[in-house]
């Protein structure tokens, strides 16, 4: 059994682009979520092993969902997700607990050095 990931970002494209890539290199994935508010659900129902989380959506955001997951499980292992030019948000992110980020549009490498160093 591969390494269990949950992908949470509220643009469906995102989530199968990113799906694709995690599926091709041996990883399952366990669930995907749209917006903060279900990730947080979703992290405590499937106890995923990594996520892969969009900082900028509805109802909840990535900072916010990665605050309370880690309220949840102090060991969670979250990567942020971002578009260009969100640095400060992204540095917010590291400070929440995030273990790394990666920046949209991704490449497959990144996202694979991206997961392996949040896990290690």
């Amino acid at each position: 059994m591969g390494t269990r990931v949950l992908i949470v970002d509220d643009a469906a494209f995102m989530r199968m682009m990113l799906k694709d890539i995690l599926t091709k290199n041996g990883f399952e994935v366990v669930g995907e979520a749209e917006n903060g508010k279900m990730a947080v659900q979703m992290y405590s129902e499937l106890k995923p092993d990594v996520v892969t989380m969009d900082i900028t959506m509805p109802e909840m955001d990535g900072l916010a969902a990665v605050k309370e997951i880690k309220q949840q499980d102090p060991n969670a292992k979250v990567v942020m997700v971002s578009a260009m030019g969100q640095q400060a948000m992204v540095i917010e992110a590291i400070r929440a607990g995030a273990a790394d980020f990666i920046v949209k549009p991704f490449q497959p490498d990144r996202v694979l050095e991206a997961l392996s160093k949040a896990l290690s």
